[in-house]
């Protein structure tokens, strides 16, 4: 085990945000995650699980011991005349093992390429891209659980999963993600459910060009974090009643809205905030992306607080014009390595 001190965390956040660990470890096994864990209960260290960096904030200093989880591996489990069921290390690079999926001819990800981060943190956020969600395919999730102090192993059905949510969001202390399994379709099914890319994909209905038609838009509307420092989707779409829709509407007819099986409409956060004048705008060194409004950037070396600055004037601002309080995505961590809410 090999515990670092003072290890600057800036290269491991892709809004490149200048931040100081106490303590740092890469965990590349479970008894690693083990050893790292029993070395922080004895010093009395609270633990910041870091894995691709690409949904979180972070201060400048953060006195706690962070795992920064490296576990690697895909494993064939099992399969019957209709799927395959893999196992994967929560240290993979999610979009190359979406690549891997396509590659080998399992499908029900492609949707999901181009999201940034790593495996162990899909269920987590139940990451989700052009209507659908990775909670679909998981089987089951492998963890630490630091409460009972045993490996455990939690199927889908338990794991709570709903739009950008999951039990691993409700108790974040709780547990660490160690594997991923996913049952994923030998036979294609393409879900097709959003116009630009039901229009991208055109007459060529394959997975293949499915998984390179997202890429491409994605490509084409999201900055590259090595050029412009973002966390992805900055705020969730938010759901709101039909109620407060039909009356939107009737100001703003070309709102674009997604009614909701269980009740409900999901209304695209980019407009709202392209609407109140934030496409392309900045407060100092952070601003919302001039080709997508859903994107908050570090331009310049910008702190928490300048982040913290900006996106509060952006919920304020579409508060004001559609009276919804826009809820951000990525996960706010206090200077005791904490989860904290936004509201806070």
């Amino acid at each position: 085990m090999n515990i670092q001190t003072q290890i600057q965390l800036k290269p491991f956040n892709t809004l490149s945000l200048d931040a100081i660990a106490s303590h740092y470890i890469k965990v590349q096994s479970q008894q690693e995650l083990v050893d790292a864990l029993n070395y922080a209960k004895q010093q009395q260290l609270n633990v910041l699980i870091l894995s691709g960096g690409s949904n979180m904030l972070l201060p400048e200093h953060i006195h706690a011991l962070v795992l920064h989880m490296d576990i690697q591996g895909i494993e064939f489990v099992s399969e019957d005349e209709h799927s395959k069921t893999i196992r994967v290390g929560a240290g993979q690079i999610w979009h190359d093992f979406v690549l891997w999926t396509t590659e080998n001819r399992l499908y029900g990800l492609q949707n999901l390429a181009l999201i940034p981060g790593l495996v162990g943190a899909s269920p987590v956020q139940n990451i989700g891209a052009y209507g659908v969600e990775a909670g679909e395919f998981i089987e089951s999730v492998q963890v630490y659980d630091r409460q009972l102090e045993k490996f455990n192993l939690i199927v889908a059905a338990d794991c709570d999963f709903s739009y950008r949510h999951s039990i691993f969001k409700d108790d974040p202390n709780r547990f660490v993600i160690t594997h991923v399994t996913f049952k994923l379709l030998k036979h294609a099914n393409l879900m097709l459910n959003y116009g630009d890319l039901k229009q991208a994909v055109g007459d060529e209905k394959t997975a293949e060009n499915l998984q390179k038609q997202v890429i491409q838009i994605r490509q084409s509307k999201l900055p590259d974090p090595k050029e412009y420092p973002n966390v992805g989707s900055f705020f969730k779409n938010p759901i709101i009643s039909e109620q407060l829709y039909d009356h939107l509407a009737l100001a703003f007819p070309n709102l674009p809205h997604y009614p909701q099986a269980k009740g409900g409409v999901k209304i695209a956060a980019g407009w709202l905030i392209d609407q109140s004048g934030w496409k392309g705008k900045q407060l100092g060194m952070v601003g919302m992306f001039h080709k997508q409004a859903l994107v908050l950037v570090n331009y310049d070396q910008a702190t928490l607080a300048d982040v913290k600055a900006t996106y509060h004037v952006v919920q304020h601002d579409v508060q004001q014009k559609f009276n919804i309080l826009l809820e951000p995505e990525p996960v706010l961590f206090d200077e005791a390595g904490l989860i904290r809410s936004h509201l806070e």
